[in-house]
This record gives structure tokens, C-alpha cells and sequence, in this order.
């Protein structure tokens, strides 16, 4: 049976009460047909499951024929009652249409206003894709009645709604003569829906973009990353406002990378805010990271390799795969034969266009070279290669006072705080004086929590236990930064 357009329902020809019919048959549907209320609820009375009962053929509940005969007292019984089953409001028929449905394709006003007023679902969709809305449009086409279609609006109904063959309610109404009001209605409705949607699109991007914000200013460094983030995420809210407006925009491509620099640059840390920032504007689908190195994904035999592999991509599938130390995938040797790192890259390279991941391969700068040039799709698929400089005693000394200001609650220095003579120029010259390049280099951010941890334990060492000051009981001071370098140095 075709139901790719709207058709008058059987319920259309029967909107006529008819007493005697009523009288003489025992159908509930028949009493809501005729428009008898008073047989109705003695019915339900004597049987409340049948509030939701089909009729033949066309699998209507009462509450489908009383909204097509815009019975209004017979909607308002049926919504208000208190029986052992709830009323169903969305059920369908046989043409997937909902009580809202019939109501909308037979113009009956007053009980669409009934059920919206109830909670009814507006943008519900009939087994050929239409609304309500479109179904009040053609009623209005028919009979010249816009009434039904003014209820639906004033109820804001979705005018960019496409029903299965992708025609929105305005792509309903021919050019002809006679429609111009109705048509000028919609018309006035879809602008000032467009504009409500851009306001709260506008609001919901200037929220994201400071949260966006907030978490980059706990980024120490990285200025040219913190562009790109700002970046990515300015274009994709952006195109969430675009669709939000109905205009369509292709989506954006997974953005593989690659992170160069020394231990305790914060490689690591930055793929997992990576993640966060962009599941929140959209590119992927969860914000998990999943870390692996060389024997995650590397077998010991021939045929182990690869499976192991590809289910550590499974698993970081909606998320980050974060490839540390990738160059252990690389041989030395070219002609080392027997590594089956290179299986293992080329693996994760195998699913680099799907979508599904992305991949962050991490390591020192020079060994990573071996990785760029290992594989002729690597430029390719890899867009982005972020330069983790080592940290100057300044920025290790920004990444102190973050670490004290943000603790963690099961943190060891949760509750602690730093003394005021603990400024970051006086904490970026101790640490200056109390390490060397060399060390600065070999660890970076791998100094700040154990120089911070050591200096826990000396205020513990050098406190009384007849303190009664509780603020000096919590407060690490440069003394105790100093003692916890020098530990550090040990």
C-alpha cells in the first residue's frame, strides 16, 4: 500500500456523530466516533485496558479518532486518566501517523492544542518521514484553513524538518495563487526560527570556547599547539553553528600527529587534554587516550603481531591511540629482518583514513626521524608535527605554581599551599641555581613532583610537633623547595 503522501483517513468520513450507531455497538471506538462521553467512560469504567486498544485495519487508539474528530471533551477525558494504563500519546498507526498526526491532517485545531499542551511530540514522524506540520499544510492546501497550522508554529515546530523524500513543510506549498498567506506565515516562522537557533548557537560556542580557554591556560609552553587547538575548535563550533542553521558543511578530517621532544615535555599530558578539547567540539566521539608503546602492539613470533595491534586499535577506537617512544617500532638496521615493528606501523597506518582514531605518535626528535621517513604515507597522513621544546626554569616554575593551585583531592600535596615568598621569579632562580642544564634537559617536567614531594617531607622534618599555627602546618615555604631540589640532585 502506497504512503508516500497524505491521504484522507478513514477517520475523515466519519466525523459525523452518530447516536444510533453508537448505541448499538459495543466498540469504544465507536462511542469516540460518536461522540458519546457519557458511554465512554462507563466503558473504560468496566474496562480500563481498553484506553489504548486498536480498531481493525487501521490499528487507531481512541485517542487517534477523538484528535481527528477534534472531539476536544473526549481528548481532554482520555489524557486526564487516572486508569491502571497510561494513555499512549505517541502511538502509531498503521500509517506510522500519532493522535497529533490525525489531529494536524484533519485541521482539528483545538485538539492539537490538547495534546501539545500534554506533551504530545512535536517533530514525530509518520512511516513516509512527515510532521505533523507538513500534515497541517496540507489540510490548510485543502480546505483553506490555517489555523492548525498557526498551532503548530506557535508551538515552534521545526520548519527545516524533512519528511523521506527530503521536503521540509515550506517545500510543500506550490507557487500557485492562494497560498501566499500561508505561505508568508511560514515563511516569517523559518527567519525567526533561523535567528532563535543562531542565538543559542552563538551562546553554546562562546561556552565551549571558554572552557576551551580555561584548560590552554593550564598549558605551560606550547604556544604554537595552543594555536592549532584554538584553531581546530574555533572551526568546528563554527560548523556546529553552520548546521545548527541548516547550512552544510563537509566534515572535518581526523588530525593524525606526531609530538617531537625530550621526557617531561608534556607529550603525554597534552594528548590527553588533546582528547578532551576535541570530543568537546566534536571531532571525536569520546575523550578516552589510549597509551601504548612497543610491546603493546609488538608479538615475540611470526603472526603475533599483527592481532596484537589491532586490538589496541579497537580498543582506542572514538578516541586518541597515543603511540609512545614510536621510533622503537623502527629497526636501527634496515636490513634487520627479524623486527616486526614495521608490521606494527603499518598497521596503525592501515586505519589512519578510516575516521575511526587518531593517532598520536611520540618520541625524541632525532630517533623520530627514522619513523617520518620509514613509511612513504606518513607525511601524508600525519598533518601536524608538534616541536616539545625543553622547559626554561621559568616554565618549570609556572608548571609548580599550577600543580599547587589545582591539586587533586587523593593528591599527596591536596590541603597544602605555597608560602608568598614562593613567587615564580624567586622559585625559576632556585631552580636555575639548583640543577644543571644537563639535568633540566634529561627531565623537565620530571623535576616539579618530586621536588615537590621532597619538599612535603621537609616541612614535616623541620616542623615541631608543639606547632599550634594550623596555616604553618600547610604552607611549604622556599626553604623547603630548596631542600626538595637538593634531595632531588642526590
Amino acid at each position: 500500500m502506497d504512503t508516500s503522501s497524505p491521504r484522507p483517513s478513514p477517520i475523515q468520513q466519519e466525523r459525523r456523530p452518530n447516536k444510533s450507531r453508537s448505541s448499538s455497538s459495543s466498540s469504544i471506538h465507536a462511542h469516540v466516533q460518536a461522540g458519546d462521553l457519557v458511554s465512554l467512560q462507563k466503558k473504560l469504567q468496566e474496562s480500563p485496558s481498553l484506553i489504548n486498544s486498536r480498531n481493525p485495519v487501521m490499528a487507531q487508539t481512541p485517542l487517534h479518532v477523538a484528535a481527528a474528530s477534534n472531539n476536544a471533551a473526549i481528548v481532554k477525558f482520555l489524557l486526564d486518566w487516572k486508569g491502571p494504563e497510561k494513555i499512549d500519546m505517541e502511538a502509531k498507526n498503521m500509517y506510522g501517523e500519532t493522535p497529533l498526526h490525525m489531529a494536524a491532517k484533519n485541521g482539528s485545531n483545538e485538539t492539537a492544542r490538547l495534546l501539545l499542551d500534554h506533551g504530545a511530540h512535536l517533530e514525530a514522524k509518520a512511516n513516509n518521514g512527515m510532521t505533523p506540520l507538513h500534515l497541517a499544510i496540507w489540510h490548510s492546501l485543502r480546505e483553506g484553513d490555517i489555523l492548525t497550522v498557526k498551532a503548530f508554529l506557535e508551538y515552534n515546530a521545526d520548519c527545516n524538518i524533512t519528511d523521506n523524500d527530503g521536503m521540509t513543510p515550506l517545500n510543500h506549498l506550490s507557487q500557485g495563487p492562494g497560498n501566499e498567506n500561508l505561505q508568508q506565515l511560514l515563511q516569517c516562522h523559518l527567519e525567526e526560527q533561523m535567528k532563535r537557533k543562531a542565538m543559542e548557537a552563538c551562546s553554546e560556542t562562546k561556552a565551549k570556547m571558554e572552557e576551551l580557554e580555561s584548560v590552554i591556560a593550564n598549558m605551560v609552553g606550547l604556544n604554537e599547539l595552543k594555536l592549532q587547538l584554538r584553531k581546530w575548535a574555533k572551526g568546528m563550533l563554527l560548523d556546529e553553528k553552520r548546521r545548527a542553521l541548516g547550512l552544510k558543511v563537509a566534515p572535518r578530517k581526523s588530525p593524525h600527529m606526531a609530538f617531537l621532544g625530550n621526557p617531561g615535555t608534556g607529550k603525554t599530558m597534552v594528548a590527553r587534554v588533546l582528547g578532551k578539547i576535541l570530543h568537546m567540539v566534536g571531532i571525536l566521539p569520546t575523550d578516552k587516550v589510549t597509551e601504548v608503546q612497543r610491546t603493546d602492539l609488538v608479538g615475540e613470533f611470526v603472526g603475533h603481531t599483527g592481532p596484537k595491534t589491532r586490538k589496541k586499535i579497537k580498543e582506542a577506537e572514538g578516541g586518541i591511540l597515543f603511540v609512545d617512544e614510536a621510533y622503537r617500532l623502527i629497526p636501527m638496521q634496515k636490513a634487520d629482518d627479524k623486527d616486526y615493528g614495521l608490521e606494527a606501523l603499518e598497521e596503525i597506518m592501515s586505519v589512519m583514513d578510516s575516521g575511526k582514531v587518531i593517532i598520536i605518535f611520540a618520541g625524541y626528535k632525532e630517533p623520530m626521524k627514522r619513523v617520518i621517513s620509514s613509511n612513504e604515507g606518513f607525511c601524508r597522513r600525519v598533518t601536524k608535527i608538534f616541536f616539545f621544546d625543553d622547559l626554561s626554569p621559568r616554565e618549570l616554575a609556572e608548571i609548580v605554581l599550577l600543580k599547587m593551585n589545582n591539586q587533586i583531592e587523593d593528591g599527596l600535596l591536596y590541603g597544602f599551599k605555597l608560602h608568598p615568598t614562593c613567587y615564580i621569579e624567586a622559585i625559576a632562580d632556585l631552580i636555575e641555581r639548583e640543577t644543571s642544564e644537563k639535568q633540566r634537559k634529561e627531565l623537565n617536567g620530571g623535576i616539579v613532583d618530586p621536588m615537590l614531594e621532597n619538599a612535603r617531607e621537609n616541612l614535616d622534618l623541620r616542623l615541631d610537633f608543639d606547632c599550634a599555627d594550623a596555616q604553618s602546618l600547610v604552607t611549604i615555604t622556599m626553604e623547603d623547595l630548596e631542600a626538595g631540589l637538593r634531595l632531588l640532585s642526590k
